[in-house]
């Protein structure tokens, strides 16, 4: 396993990844000054999100299925648990946008290459916690 988002396994069977980039962001407010640089406060925590592309090959690795399954999973509009490979929990992530680029197209109609791309936006731990509790209920 390479990665889990919710019961979404990332693998060769399903969706093999080769890239992956995490991108973390904090905010500080500015307030300018006369004279000097804009003195900065820091006010939270921004975004963390995650890029994770690839290519399918579904005659090697993969299924076009996979690409439908996560699909799906984006138009419930919930937030996923991110683990890794080795155990670690990143949080919970909305998946944000899924983009595939199909080529060498068979005879029937289907891509034998399509290179993907999805990114995931880390939820707020408050909001997530929240959705939790509701389905607790």
């Amino acid at each position: 396993m390479l990665m889990a988002l919710g019961q979404f396994v990332f693998d060769m069977n399903t969706l093999a990844f080769q890239q992956l980039q995490r991108k973390t962001q904090w905010k500080h407010r500015a307030s300018s000054r006369v004279g000097a640089r804009d003195a900065r406060q820091f006010t939270g925590l921004g975004d963390d999100t995650f890029t994770i592309s690839g290519v399918l090959a579904p005659e090697l690795t993969g299924t076009l299925s996979s690409l439908d399954e996560l699909r799906a999973m984006g138009d419930t509009g919930e937030a996923y648990v991110l683990v890794d490979g080795a155990g670690t929990v990143y949080g919970a992530y909305l998946l944000e946008d899924l983009s595939a680029d199909g080529s060498h197209i068979g005879i029937d109609g289907k891509p034998r290459r399509v290179e993907f791309s999805i990114s995931l936006t880390r939820q707020d731990d408050d909001q997530a916690s929240s959705m939790a509790q509701k389905g607790a209920s």
